[in-house]
């Protein structure tokens, strides 16, 4: 599967300075153009080109933009009138530049969030993409013409956190940096060293400077849990070599977490065992959904909390939850009563990030537009939460067009499947690439609603109603509250057919109406008020906020049959979850509590699956961090790796010493990979 992404190019295209036909230059001289891609507020930009190292407005050599703006202008939160049109492309230049020098564009935004795009071609071939969030920015380019053929891949979306025996599919994006249009290559990739899976691609158009996007032809299914390097790249462009092999490769390291075993049989051989990990002294508020964090040896449970519309809801983390050593974080987001208010549901991604779907008709509280939709955030304990990014808090994007959302799903990478309960919908909503903490651009989102069927929401707008993706197959599973039913449809079929009647509040890269998809109605019966949903192999579980009843299905067969059910014996539950080790979590909001459901005693039921018996505490850890083993003493010589996200190594210990610890004071705040010989690596969090 590929898409082709090109520059939006606006009907009548305005030349700054010098005219679009390619210069003639004199020698030692190449020329040089800028085109300017303006986002929704193209009046707040303003640029100008210098030699590398000149500060803004020394020895300027060109400049555009809004004439009411000057060097001091980025980050004030002004927004002037004049300049350029919102989402135009502007053409200026080709300009003669010596050959082989370092030149600067200096590029400010006003307001301060979204910076325009600035596409640099030499001799017509482009040479270098500029963007960024915030008010000034300074990118440095070389006024050398590139090469014929160069393909890069500029980006990796496979998961990150992937289950043994499921396919891996490798996505990503290709961006030519050459001066040839490629109409044919070969796509490639790697797991840790082994034999390179080809694809051969044919029939494409890819000029300079455009990116496409892809998903090889062939997916990896690892058998074994562990931590594999993934190596992806292209050649055989047009038949040639590629001349420029230095940005050919793009690598991710994928973390392979065992199956999730299917042990729903179990527990309808008895009577299970009910155990309460949590309520309000845990700062359970309201709890409305939970999930598990995908890389296991975090070892991270999340609750959302419904809370108050002015303070916005909120968070809480538990640590080795249900065991003796559990912990707990409470979190809320400086800016929560916008990005996170009223909070029905959460969904953890495959990259590290998380989304939640805020249930307000307007996120503003003003009586305005239904300017609401799904939040994306980190789970990076270094950025959520963290009143470090100014007055938007540490979300990293956000959409606008699904109020009153019952519930989300995730599907890929940023993409998630909401439930819009005020116009009855399934919304797609791909973030795609987030602008970061703090910022508010999200014109590159691809948003798609399928509205063939109604989900009635609850008028009290209290109790949820949530949808559960089956990655393997594409089949969405949706709760109807208002319908007393579960809908599911194939989110692989269907055209997108038009534009829809609601909204958009702003601009995005797509919003269509998708038609002709299959649906259908799965359980029409049995469910008082239907409100949360997960899956598990075959068997599919839905929550009876009502009866407090947990429905066990069977969805193996043509029809989707009720095998039994669990009776927690309060009303309120709503969102559940099926756990790493096969258990069975919800959460109840009238009781504020967190319970785990065990299977009866007697039955045969699967350990939960481990890591190496080697241990890291506290986690998450300010400056040193502790070692040890379940049985024996650590070995004395042992060397000791610690690694960055990117795979860097950036401590190295021989031997650690088990009252002294590890010292990791010098390692910024992030999440990082222990290694040491003989036991699995294990993850742990730097925060301060």
């Amino acid at each position: 599967m590929f898409q082709r992404y090109t520059p939006l190019l606006a009907a009548g295209l305005c030349t700054l300075l010098a005219s679009t036909a390619q210069a003639q230059c004199p020698a030692g001289e190449v020329p040089v153009q800028i085109n300017v891609l303006t986002d929704d507020y193209g009046n707040e930009t303003y640029w100008q080109l210098v030699p590398s190292g000149n500060a803004c407005g020394n020895g300027t050599l060109q400049s555009g933009g809004n004439p009411a703006l000057n060097c001091t202008s980025g980050g004030t939160q002004t927004s002037p009138a004049g300049g350029y049109g919102n989402n135009t492309t502007i053409v200026n230049g080709p300009w003669c530049l010596t050959e082989g020098a370092a030149f600067d564009i200096i590029a400010i935004d006003s307001w301060g969030d979204a910076q325009a795009t600035y596409q640099v071609y030499v001799e017509g071939g482009v040479v270098g993409t500029f963007n960024a969030p915030g008010g000034i920015h300074t990118w440095t380019f070389n006024a050398i013409p590139p090469q014929q053929y160069d393909l890069g891949v500029s980006k990796l979306t496979t998961s990150l956190y992937n289950e043994v025996g499921t396919e891996v599919k490798v996505y990503g994006t290709l961006f030519n940096h050459g001066s040839t249009t490629i109409t044919s290559f070969v796509l490639n990739y790697r797991i840790a060293g082994g034999a390179t899976v080809t694809q051969a691609i044919t029939g494409v158009s890819l000029a300079s400077g455009e990116s496409l996007a892809f998903e090889h032809a062939t997916p990896w299914v690892p058998q074994a849990e562990g931590s594999v390097l993934l190596e992806v790249w292209a050649s055989d462009l047009n038949g040639q070599a590629d001349e420029a092999p230095a940005n050919d490769v793009r690598t991710a390291q994928l973390v392979l977490n065992p199956a999730v075993p299917d042990i729903m049989d179990q527990y309808l051989a008895g009577t299970p065992t009910l155990t309460v990990v949590a309520d309000d002294d845990e700062d359970l508020l309201v709890p409305r959904d939970l999930d598990f964090h995908p890389d296991r040896t975090r070892n991270e449970l999340w609750v959302i909390n419904k809370d108050v519309a002015p303070s916005g809801g909120s968070t809480v983390r538990f640590f080795n939850p249900g065991t003796p050593e559990q912990t707990f974080l409470w979190q809320r987001d400086p800016n929560a009563w916008h990005f996170m208010s009223l909070p029905t549901a959460i969904a953890m991604g495959d990259n590290g990030n998380f989304a939640t779907s805020p249930g307000v008709f307007d996120a503003n509280h003003n009586g305005g537009t239904p300017f609401t939709g799904p939040t994306l955030w980190s789970a990076d304990p270094a950025i959520y939460a963290q009143p470090l990014f100014g007055p938007l808090g540490s979300h990293l994007d956000m959409l606008h067009v699904n109020p009153n959302s019952q519930g989300i799903a995730h599907e890929h990478w940023n993409r998630f499947w909401v439930v819009d309960g005020y116009n009855g919908d399934i919304v797609m909503n791909d973030f795609r690439e987030d602008h970061t903490p703090g910022m508010d651009y999200h014109g590159d989102a691809l948003i798609r609603r399928y509205a063939d069927f109604t989900i009635t929401r609850d008028p009290n707008d209290h109790i949820v109603s949530h949808a559960v993706m089956d990655k393997a197959t594409g089949w969405l599973y949706v709760v109807d509250h208002g319908g007393q039913r579960v809908l599911r449809m194939d989110t692989r079929t269907g055209t997108v057919s038009g534009t829809p009647s609601f909204g958009p509040y702003e601009s995005y890269v797509e919003y269509s109406m998708v038609s002709g998809y299959t649906w259908e109605e799965i359980v029409s019966e049995g469910l008082v008020q239907p409100a949360g949903i997960d899956l598990i192999g075959d068997h599919l579980l839905v929550s009876d906020h009502a009866t407090g009843d947990i429905v066990i299905y069977d969805k193996s067969g043509a029809t989707v049959e009720e095998l039994g059910r669990i009776n927690t014996g309060t009303a309120g539950i709503m969102g559940i979850k099926v756990g790493p080790d096969g258990r069975i979590w919800y959460v109840n909001a009238t009781t504020h509590a967190l319970v785990r459901v065990e299977p009866a005693l007697g039955t045969s039921v699967a350990d939960a699956p481990t890591t190496g018996d080697l241990r890291i505490h506290p986690n998450p850890a300010a400056d040193r961090v502790f070692l040890s083993l379940m049985d024996g003493q650590l070995p004395a010589t042992t060397a000791v790796e610690v690694m960055d996200g990117t795979g860097r190594i950036c401590l190295r210990q021989q031997g650690l010493a088990t009252m002294s610890g590890l010292d990791i004071s010098m390692l910024a705040n992030g999440t990082y990979v222990l290694r040491m010989d003989g036991y699995a690596a294990q993850r742990f969090t730097v925060a301060r």
